[in-house]
């Protein structure tokens, strides 16, 4: 036997059903197990809530469901035998096509036979005397696992605000993460939109042409750019593939995941008139306006300066200049009430805007003036006007980064839950691990750069890590690995100093938490960028995996 045979037999426990255990079959998932499948040889089993994968992307099917990055990026790199099949046909591809897109590559590489659907996970504990993860599911099936690895995503666990009386509506109602995939009559109704985020802005228009009358309860109005989808034409898509390899290489090693150019360094040194020239070509080509000017995200002058021209846009848009102003998030002196991009930046489809101008689109404002309650067939303002609605669509968010983690029951050393640990907020080394909770694994966990890039970049940076760790303690017999307490303290207090150095902290958001009552306010993401974040994640694995502890065998039984 050679020495990394030896090295491998040492390290994997006995007497478990699996070696590694995934929780989540979307993008993150089902990589997850391919890589410990197929590079490492590990026995792997995949559990999935659902009865398909797709993740966020099987569950969200409500009306306009897309995504904001674009298609061709928006996918693996390493899946050439794919990409040589797969043709998208839109810039910013829908909700089906996104989870056929996962389902294709599930089937290519023959991961369905790996995975309980219909299978929830309820507890995860880890037995300090064996040194083994159980897991234990709805269905009251348990599996015991060398290595846990929850791959369920950051927007996950929706919220629905605790509004009083909502039990007493007798219309129907759904959470935009579980809309029915057959769709929701709405043929001559008035349908109540509560929402109005990134996920808002985009169903907004579906609602308003599926139903007699709309009406949007807006909170917080929103900076929305336009889109400007479009289907890709085989000659466009042709030459992308031509141009595949440096496409993706920029976008490793960009801020987001995204193969974008800034156009300029700041607005500082530019005047009125050529500032706003560069903002309106990136305007009517579509997309965030992020690219413009590289400094829009920690400069208060130039952020100002893109709300001004977003601002000045909606005045256009808006026929009413009363209802226009309220669709605008700046105060009567015209600061602006959040950063633009500060909060998650809304992309709007098909005339987001523009159907404020119908007569059967109306806006209420519930900023001042809060819902108080639900009757049977309304919503009651604070001030007691009553909103008569049909149906109710609730685009309210989620309890994101750390809520569907800590909804998992996840039990570590010491009995310590991690809901508890995480209760004055996440504490992680890297997003990947946490202290107390060995051979546990989170793929774009809290404090990495996730949500606030094109996710499928920082989901494969960091399954293509996990599996390098493994084969590491596989090849030098290590049978543990825990983040150490310090290591992650010191990340933690990185993580808020980055943010501080931006505009993020400054903006109420549920990046930061806010959106969820209770919840501490601490900053959920790595904001320092996909690339310097690779840069510490290969620093730490080039230094034996520095700031984790590896125990062999007799070494972790000793620990315990």
């Amino acid at each position: 036997m050679s020495a990394s045979e030896q090295g491998r037999d040492a390290a994997l426990a006995k007497d478990t059903d699996f070696d590694a255990l995934v929780v989540g079959a979307g993008f993150s998932g089902i990589y997850m197990l391919k890589k410990l499948r197929d590079d490492l040889g590990l026995s792997v089993q995949g559990l999935e809530m659902a009865d398909d994968v797709g993740g966020t992307w099987y569950h969200n099917k409500y009306p306009g469901a897309r995504c904001d990055s674009d298609s061709w990026l928006y996918c693996y790199d390493w899946c050439d035998d794919v990409q040589e099949e797969w043709e998208w046909t839109e810039r910013y591809p829908h909700q089906p096509e996104i989870q056929d897109y996962i389902s294709f590559v599930a089937e290519s590489h023959d991961l369905y036979k790996d995975i309980e659907f219909e299978t929830k996970v309820t507890s995860a504990t880890f037995d300090e005397d064996s040194g083994i993860w159980e897991i234990e599911t709805e269905d009251g099936s348990s599996y015991t696992t060398q290595y846990f690895i929850p791959a369920v995503g950051n927007l996950s666990k929706p919220f629905i605000p605790d509004f009083d009386g909502l039990e007493d509506f007798e219309g129907t109602w759904y959470h935009t993460s579980s809309w029915p995939a057959d769709g929701v009559d709405m043929e001559g109704k008035t349908v109540g939109l509560i929402g109005t985020g990134s996920t808002g802005i985009q169903t907004m228009p579906h609602l308003a042409e599926e139903s007699e009358h709309l009406k949007v309860f807006q909170r917080t109005p929103n900076w929305a750019v336009p889109a400007r989808n479009r289907p890709l034409e085989e000659e466009e898509w042709q030459e992308l593939k031509a141009n595949y390899d440096e496409l993706w290489e920029a976008a490793r090693n960009s801020d987001g995941g995204l193969d974008i150019e800034f156009t300029h360094p700041t607005a500082d040194d530019l005047s009125r008139e050529e500032a706003w020239e560069s903002l309106e070509e990136r305007w009517e080509e579509g997309g965030p306006l992020l690219s413009v000017f590289e400094d829009t995200l920690i400069n208060k002058d130039t952020n100002t300066l893109v709300c001004e021209f977003i601002a000045e846009k909606i005045r256009e848009t808006i026929d009413d200049p009363e209802l226009a102003e309220k669709l605008i998030p700046m105060d009567e002196d015209g600061n602006p009430e959040h950063w633009y991009a500060a909060k998650r930046p809304p992309l709007a489809y098909n005339g987001y805007y523009e159907r404020f101008n119908r007569d059967d689109v109306e806006l209420v404002d519930v900023g001042d003036n809060p819902i108080a309650r639900f009757n049977a067939d309304s919503i009651v303002l604070e001030d007691g006007t009553e909103h008569q609605i049909d149906v109710l669509c609730m685009a309210t968010g989620f309890d994101a980064v750390t809520g569907t983690l800590e909804s998992l029951n996840i039990t570590g050393r010491n009995g310590q839950n991690l809901e508890d640990k995480w209760e004055a907020g996440p504490r992680t080394y890297l997003g990947l691990g946490t202290h107390g909770f060995p051979n546990m694994f989170m793929i774009t966990g809290p404090q990495s750069p996730s949500v606030l890039t094109n996710m499928v970049v920082p989901i494969q940076q960091h399954v293509e890590w996990i599996t390098e760790c493994l084969d590491y303690m596989l090849e030098n017999g290590y049978q543990h690995i825990e983040a150490q307490e310090d290591a992650e303290e010191e990340w933690a207090a990185h993580n808020e100093e980055v943010a501080s150095q931006t505009l993020y902290p400054d903006s109420a958001s549920w990046y930061r938490g806010d959106n969820i009552p209770g919840k501490d306010q601490t900053f959920l993401i790595y904001p320092g960028g996909i690339n310097l974040y690779n840069d510490r994640i290969e620093a730490v694995a080039a230094e034996n995996y520095e700031g984790f502890t590896l125990a062999e065998a007799e070494e972790s039984q000793a620990a315990d």
